[in-house]
């Protein structure tokens, strides 16, 4: 498989940005549907959409498929955030249409070890770079110890400047090995 096939993170609009895990077909119909959502809210108004209006236009439109006969639920959970009012706002979707509001959280494979090393080691007040190196650190707890760059993906949305920013390969491995995160030559020797 082509590994950039494989999207998990999303620009929903300039300010805001969607990561998701499941079903990879509902993932792309809920993100389109934020993305229309976050255009609508520009024409409309002139301005970006507030991240809370738009985490709870698409729980809202999750929850509908659970109510009606003929359609199945969406299979996907996402992490819907961004900037607000100067602020950095995170959420959680689930299937059922619930939106949850967190400072770091996990979804996906090892979702429970993941948000376990993520509320032992978060701190109010991290900068960007901190925020990067907390969530690589929580990934590599789930794989001994170590990351490769094109098995990561990292997108940010920088207070200052309000946009949303996905990390190449090279900033990736960048931070990795600042972190002393990327597998060290004997882990490639024992893998050959």
């Amino acid at each position: 498989m082509e590994p950039t096939s494989v999207e998990k993170i999303h620009k929903a609009d300039d300010h805001a940005g969607i990561a998701s895990a499941g079903h990879v077909a509902d993932a792309r119909q809920l993100i389109d549907f934020a993305r229309r959502q976050a255009q609508i809210n520009r024409l409309r108004y002139s301005e970006p959409i507030g991240i809370e209006t738009l985490t709870k236009e698409v729980t809202d439109h999750i929850q509908q498929y659970t109510q009606v006969g003929g359609a199945r639920p969406f299979g996907v959970a996402l992490l819907i955030g961004g900037i607000e009012d100067g602020a950095p706002r995170l959420y959680e979707t689930d299937p059922s249409g619930t939106p949850y509001e967190w400072k770091a959280v996990s979804i996906g494979a090892n979702r429970g070890d993941l948000q376990e090393y993520l509320e032992e080691n978060y701190a109010d007040g991290l900068d960007l770079d901190g925020g990067i190196e907390l969530a690589l650190h929580a990934l590599a707890t789930t794989n001994d110890g170590d990351l490769e760059p094109a098995g990561v993906d990292v997108a940010t949305i920088d207070v200052d400047s309000e946009r949303f920013h996905e990390l190449t390969n090279d900033e990736i491995e960048t931070h990795l090995d600042a972190l002393e995160l990327l597998p060290s030559e004997d882990d490639e020797d024992d893998e050959a």
